[in-house]
């Protein structure tokens, strides 16, 4: 893909994960997409981002920077929502959380097959404790 092209790849990305549509983010990603220091799989990802979306039902993230260089992309996004639901065995604290994320994605043929980054989750659980 082109710069322009994985810019406007990653905002259908974006949108779909802002949605909180869990079919439309699957289709972004490789079955086998691999993850630093997390389980592989697009299912991993998937039962991470629903209990995410559990724990912060009013989940949403803004893309601050978008960087592209062949394959890869680095994001830097604001995210945050507001703990009604249990995360990480957490009961809701109804605590309003916004955290920084960084991440390197490479993408091949439209679907990420390699991810790293901030530990969101581990914001997440400080935040929340």
């Amino acid at each position: 893909m082109e710069a322009w092209e994985t810019r406007e790849w990653f905002a259908d990305f974006l949108d779909a994960y802002n949605r909180h549509d869990i079919e439309a983010v699957r289709g972004f990603l490789h079955p086998a997409v691999r993850r630093a220091h997390l389980p592989a799989g697009a299912e991993a990802w998937i039962a991470d981002y629903a209990e995410l979306l559990h724990g912060f039902p009013d989940w949403q993230a803004k893309r601050i920077q978008l960087i592209v260089e062949d394959d890869r992309l680095a994001v830097h996004l604001r995210a945050g929502g507001t703990h009604t639901g249990t995360f990480a065995h957490v009961p809701a604290t109804r605590r309003r959380v916004n955290i920084a994320s960084f991440a390197m994605y490479r993408v091949d043929r439209g679907l990420i097959v390699e991810a790293t980054g901030t530990d969101d989750a581990e914001q997440l659980r400080t935040a929340i404790s």
